[in-house]
């Protein structure tokens, strides 16, 4: 793989973003079709059950034979809801195939670029580890963990002062970001199949927790989760009433009080039971949600990290400090280590300016 195919991989990874906030379920997939240097046709999977991106590229171009086909994930080699990619890119004539991933979906897993090189085409992989092929993993990071470890992608969102606090200790965090940040978290609302929550944060923010500021406007809002063990959220709460502008979920202990349940389902939401953080991700993966955006307090986000299912961590770091030991950091006393052996480690850190603030982008895992 020379550095011509790195650039046409790289394009097929931007045409497969342009469905990051449509394709909620199955892979986001780029591919453009080159020959004698030239680009003849390019497409990407834009929604679950439309046809994939190399039957996109195809379908624009009258004769494909002797091409090259870029894409970003494995050509499918099964009939789901549209029939396979590889058959369709043998049947074009195609004559070489470059990857920027291959596909961890059972029914694909190999059995895609196995065909293809069965049908006499040249197909090249790029590394799991090169630059290109971990961006391509990192790109349909929710789709790969739901496929492999069967459940959502978890990426916490936060914002914290230069001291690492998230709110003071009366609980105040509003607004500890600055306005950009706060509009990029739209954006990623916008994609995300949910946005997590705790009661504490649900109540102390009053929040909303729909993708609004968004450029074009949010198509469709995530599914909103509220985690609540004993039901106690008010149904005054802002989530509550507007549960109809998007679905919304409370997800209660074994012990809530039917009588809460009743009341916050009349007021229009579901309610469900889930024992502790895994059974709750169990829950939304069962609902088809490949993707969590967490939202939450330092409480739950430590339930979850003590329990090993954040993937990702965004975290704002904005130009103030707080100065109060008493006020919440992160993830609260979660995981307590005594020696710095004992520190989750991260994959990999990388920093952005946002406005006035610095997010830091750390991956704790690289998707499967």
């Amino acid at each position: 793989m020379n550095g011509v195919d790195e650039a046409h991989l790289r394009r097929a990874l931007d045409l497969a973003e342009q469905g990051r906030r449509t394709v909620t379920q199955g892979a986001m997939v780029g591919c453009v079709l080159v020959r004698d240097d030239a680009i003849l046709a390019e497409g990407f999977h834009a929604r679950p059950g439309g046809p994939h991106a190399e039957a996109v590229a195809l379908a624009a171009v009258a004769d494909a034979r002797g091409a090259t086909a870029y894409v970003s994930l494995e050509p499918c080699a099964h009939h789901g809801r549209t029939p396979p990619c590889a058959d369709a890119l043998i049947a074009a004539g195609i004559a070489r195939v470059v990857v920027a991933a291959g596909d961890p979906f059972p029914l694909v897993a190999g059995t895609g670029i196995d065909r293809l090189r069965a049908a006499g085409i040249d197909v090249e992989v790029a590394d799991r580890a090169s630059p290109i092929g971990l961006a391509a993993r990192r790109q349909n990071a929710a789709y790969r963990t739901a496929t492999v470890l069967g459940r959502p992608h978890v990426t916490y969102k936060a914002a914290v002062t230069v001291d690492g606090r998230t709110a003071t200790r009366a609980g105040d965090s509003r607004w500890i970001s600055g306005p950009e940040s706060r509009r990029l978290v739209h954006e990623w609302r916008a994609a995300a199949g949910a946005v997590l929550v705790g009661r504490g944060t649900a109540i102390a923010d009053d929040a909303t927790l729909t993708a609004r500021d968004c450029d074009p406007v949010a198509a469709r809002q995530p599914l909103r989760v509220v985690a609540d063990r004993s039901a106690l959220l008010p149904i005054t709460a802002h989530v509550v009433r507007t549960s109809a502008e998007g679905a919304v979920l409370v997800v209660v202990g074994p012990n809530a009080p039917a009588s809460r349940r009743s009341a916050l389902e009349r007021a229009g939401v579901e309610t469900a039971v889930a024992a502790d953080a895994p059974a709750l991700l169990a829950l939304l993966h069962a609902r088809g949600v490949q993707s969590v955006l967490l939202e939450g307090g330092p409480t739950l986000a430590g339930a979850l990290l003590a329990a090993a299912v954040i993937d990702r961590l965004a975290v704002f770091v904005a130009p103030g400090v707080m100065g109060d030991p008493a006020a919440p950091g992160l993830f609260g006393d979660a995981l307590a280590p005594v020696a710095i052996a004992d520190v989750v480690p991260l994959a990999s850190l990388e920093p952005e300016t946002v406005g006035r603030d610095i997010l830091l982008d750390g991956w704790l895992r690289d998707p499967p």
